[in-house]
């Protein structure tokens, strides 16, 4: 069976599974969060429907210099997209007709932005054997004659994390070699602004990192990401962007959520607390696990082969996780969850056990 490229939409999944959803179904597929975005949205609700009767600022106001301030950097260092995805079809048409080397098992959009903008891309396969890590001789021994390297911080689907004085080595090999290092960091909120490695673009021109807002403050609805580096490369991928391409409820709400401290704070440590339970789950079960630092991980069942069955009799049971049909070296043996409540995580394990014991 075809499957779709995401998550997050289990109904569909259900059709091209050729399975009828059962009445309630608990969707382990996305990374979004369940809490939900802060409570200022509900509250402040009523006033921000009057920003729907003016058109919004076209280059993402007030939500552009909020994210300045809290990256401190200056704001011609920043675009906003419409959702992290638009800014990779920017980057996409920048590298048009070159070459590019991506790290697999990799985030889709990637490929189909880069394939339809004619780019022929080199892969680096990531391994489990060696734990998903990317190391500085893959970057050197792939990134000559490239106009770009894209890597996924922390790494997605497996969660696993590079720490900065890694990268900094890659992003000077990028720099040597007059290539330029795309950095995706939609899941660094999850472990906090340490690990971003965004205080070192002054130092490494030739760094350009992605940033997304939907799976921190659970709006994925509202679509709102953004891209920061040098203000020459930010003005060069702008262009051609459509205009108003941020709504105005998203580009004020987004500025608002930056200053949410303490939410951000229990986020990461619940997302912490039940991923360490997972992953001590399925481990004492014998399943592979990949080591992640974020609010989802990848597992393998003890026996790979029976993969397909396992995820079939899930969904019969309205369980769905992540498949790994479209990332490459998983090929649907490994599966990614992402972290939901603690009661939901239970009805997970629970279901895992049963079939485990069943099989």
């Amino acid at each position: 069976m075809e499957l779709p490229n995401h998550g997050a939409n289990p109904l569909r999944l259900y059709k091209q599974a050729g399975i009828s959803p059962p009445q309630q179904i608990l969707d382990f597929s996305e990374n979004v969060h369940p809490f939900g975005p802060p409570a200022f949205l509900a509250e402040r609700w009523p006033e921000m429907l009057a920003l729907i009767a003016s058109y919004p600022d076209p280059d993402g106001e007030p939500f552009r210099t909020a994210a300045a301030e809290f990256h401190h950097v200056a704001v011609s260092q920043v675009a906003v997209g419409n959702g992290a995805a638009e800014v990779f079809t920017w980057l996409a048409r920048r590298y048009r007709s070159q070459q590019v080397v991506l790290v697999e098992p990799a985030f889709s959009e990637y490929r189909q932005t880069l394939e339809a903008e004619n780019v022929r891309i080199r892969e680096i396969q990531l391994q489990p054997e060696s734990g998903w890590q990317l190391t500085d001789q893959n970057v050197r021994d792939a990134i000559r004659g490239y106009a770009a390297l894209y890597i996924c911080n922390p790494h997605n689907p497996t969660g696993v994390l590079l720490d900065t004085e890694t990268l900094q080595r890659m992003a000077q090999a990028c720099l040597e070699h007059e290539c330029e290092l795309v950095i995706d960091e939609a899941f660094i909120d999850f472990i906090g602004e340490a690990a971003s490695f965004m205080p070192l673009l002054e130092e490494f021109p030739n760094v350009i990192i992605v940033r997304s807002m939907t799976k921190m403050y659970a709006i994925p609805g509202l679509r709102l990401g953004y891209v920061v580096s040098q203000a020459e490369t930010i003005g060069q991928l702008k262009q051609g962007a459509a205009h108003w391409n941020v709504n105005g409820l998203s580009a004020s709400i987004g500025a608002d959520l930056l200053k949410e401290t303490a939410y951000r704070s229990k986020i990461i440590q619940a997302a912490s607390q039940e991923r360490q339970k997972m992953q001590q789950f399925l481990e004492a079960n014998h399943c592979r696990t990949s080591d992640s630092a974020v609010n989802f991980l990848s597992f393998q069942l003890p026996d790979p082969n029976s993969s397909r069955a396992f995820f079939t009799d899930l969904l019969k049971d309205g369980i769905v996780l992540r498949h790994t049909e479209s990332f490459r070296g998983m090929d649907g043996k490994w599966f990614r969850v992402g972290m939901k409540s603690t009661e939901n995580m239970e009805k997970l394990r629970e279901a895992i056990t049963g079939w485990l014991e069943a099989n």
